[in-house]
Order: structure tokens, then sequence, then C-alpha cells
């Protein structure tokens, strides 16, 4: 992990105390804490430059200044009319894109506040992803579909169903834009491969695999796509090998309740989770060990940013 000066490091959780912390991530010391005004934060994402935090809640997104102390926001982003599940922001900091339990996934101008697309699915969606080339978007929703939309053409290009009626819960994909991953409410991974050619994604089944006993929460590739993390209500976090066809490399013990969110450092060494035990944890993960425990969350932690480039 980068070393700590200059706010090169940025660490930042949310939990159902409706507080967002920010963290010295070495030391372990909370050094800002914004009470949010739109309830509970229930995902959060870093702007490509480090001066905003984006946090998704109740049913709107809240975007706060990083580097000042003004504890309300700087803008708001509202269309939404349900909880807001998850945020991510295009790789210019240009537009980002939500989803929420009103049934839609939208973008949004970040300059303006602005709707620009408004994709409609038939029941609550619970994750979108940007895919690396920043021109498809891939969602998934309580019904137990995936789908991939394609910016440029305005239009859903793919829509899978890896279980009829089993909710989807989370959804990654690789960095280099060559696999998607999603998990499921019976803790069921399901992996494609994803191939572009003229500008046309072809999604070819890699492989399912059990990976919980429980729900999974969150699937997370790590930056340098070796590395699958998956989080669930069985109190675990599960890192897996890409490389060895998804082989079990570490269970990360120690999270007493459910493991809701989780995020790797740039360099895929290490990995921050958010446990609804009130902790942040900061895992090693060639060692399985927790380098650091951040307390101070009155209720459960259910979302982690992590920037250290």
């Amino acid at each position: 992990m980068a070393e700590e000066n200059d706010m090169s490091v940025i660490l930042v959780s949310s939990g159902y105390d409706q507080s967002i912390k920010f963290w010295e991530a070495l030391s372990g010391i909370c050094n800002r804490t914004i009470q949010n005004g739109d309830g509970q934060v229930n995902r959060m994402a870093i702007t490509p430059d480090k001066r905003h935090l984006a946090c998704a809640s109740a049913h709107s997104v809240l975007l706060y200044d990083i580097r000042s102390s003004n504890p309300n926001p700087v803008m708001k982003f509202e269309a939404h009319t349900g909880n807001v599940t998850a945020v991510a922001i295009q790789a210019e900091g240009k537009w980002m894109v939500t989803s929420s339990e009103d049934h839609t996934v939208k973008v949004w101008d970040m300059r303006t506040s602005n709707v620009q697309r408004n994709y409609k699915h038939s029941s609550p969606v619970n994750d979108v992803v940007i895919h690396p080339n920043q021109g498809e978007l891939i969602s998934c929703d309580n019904d137990g579909n995936v789908r991939v939309w394609d910016l440029g053409e305005n239009t859903c290009t793919h829509q899978l169903i890896p279980e009829e009626e089993v909710p989807v819960r989370s959804v990654s994909v690789a960095s280099d834009g060559s696999m998607l991953v999603a998990g499921n409410n019976t803790g069921n991974i399901y992996v494609w491969k994803m191939v572009t050619s003229q500008d046309v994604t072809s999604l070819h089944p890699v492989t399912k695999f059990r990976a919980h006993s429980k729900y999974i929460t969150k699937v997370l590739l790590s930056p340098d796509a070796k590395h699958l993390a998956t989080c669930s209500a069985d109190h675990t976090a599960r890192i897996w090998s890409v490389e060895r066809h998804f082989q079990l490399e570490t269970t990360l013990q120690g999270h007493q309740r459910w493991v809701w969110d989780c995020a790797f450092s740039a360099d895929s060494a290490y990995l921050v989770t958010a446990c609804s035990d009130h902790y942040v944890r900061l895992w090693e993960l060639t060692s399985g060990q927790i380098i650091r425990q951040y307390n101070g969350h009155q209720k459960g932690a259910i979302s982690v940013a992590l920037n250290d480039v």
C-alpha cells in the first residue's frame, strides 16, 4: 500500500449509524466523520482525481469534498425513487452510473447532475459496474438477470439469467475487460469470458462454483485480474485464484457477522472489508492476516472505498 502523504491513501467507510468515516490507513486513526443527511450510505466511489466521494444513499447520490472540512455535500444527484444500491464513476470523472431498488440504472453528468441515460429493469437493481472500455455497463437484479448495456447504441445487448428468480447481488468486470463475474443469493459464482471484436462484445460461460453457504453480498476482481474476492452473510470473505480456475486461496476469518463490502489495494496485495460487527479491516492477502482494524462505527459497517494509487 502506498506511503501515506498528501492524502495519497484515501480510505473511507460508511455504516448503519449513517456516518461516513475517513481513516489514516496505516495508523488506523479516524481523521474525519460526516453524518450523512440521506440515511445510510450503501456504496461509495472516489472520483479519479481524488477530490470527491460519491455516496449512494436512500434516494439520492451525495457528492462530498474529500479535501475540505465542509460537512455538507457539494452536489446532489436526485432522480431515483428508491434505495440507491451502487455507484461507479467513469475513468475521467465526467459521468457516473447508479443502480437502484426503483428498478432503474441511471447515467449522470458529473458536472450538471443531469440524468443522461435511464435503463429499466423489471425488479430492484442490486449492482452496476462500468466496463473498462467505458462504453458498456453491466447490472444485475432481484429477478436473477445480468444485463449488459451499450451506451453508444443506448440499448441492452445481453441478458443472462444464471439461475431463474435467484437474485444476483453483485457483478465485477476484469480490468482488462476479459471476464465478467456475478454472485447470487444461493452463494454461487458465475464466470463468463468477455470477447470484444469490432466493438461487439460476446459472452461465453467459463465456470460456476459454490463460494459460500449463504448470500453473497459482493464480488470483486482484483486490479491485476488474478484474484476474485467474495463477501458473504456466512461471516467470511474469500479470495479465489483466477489463474488456477478459481481455486480457493484464502478464507479471511475474524469477521463476527455479515461481510458487506470490500476493496482491493492498487497492487492487489491487500483487501479492506466492511462488516456488520462494526469493524472495517485491512487484510494482507498472502498471510490472510488482519493488519489493521478500524474501530469507530456505532453500528455495522456496510461500505468501503479505497484509493491508494
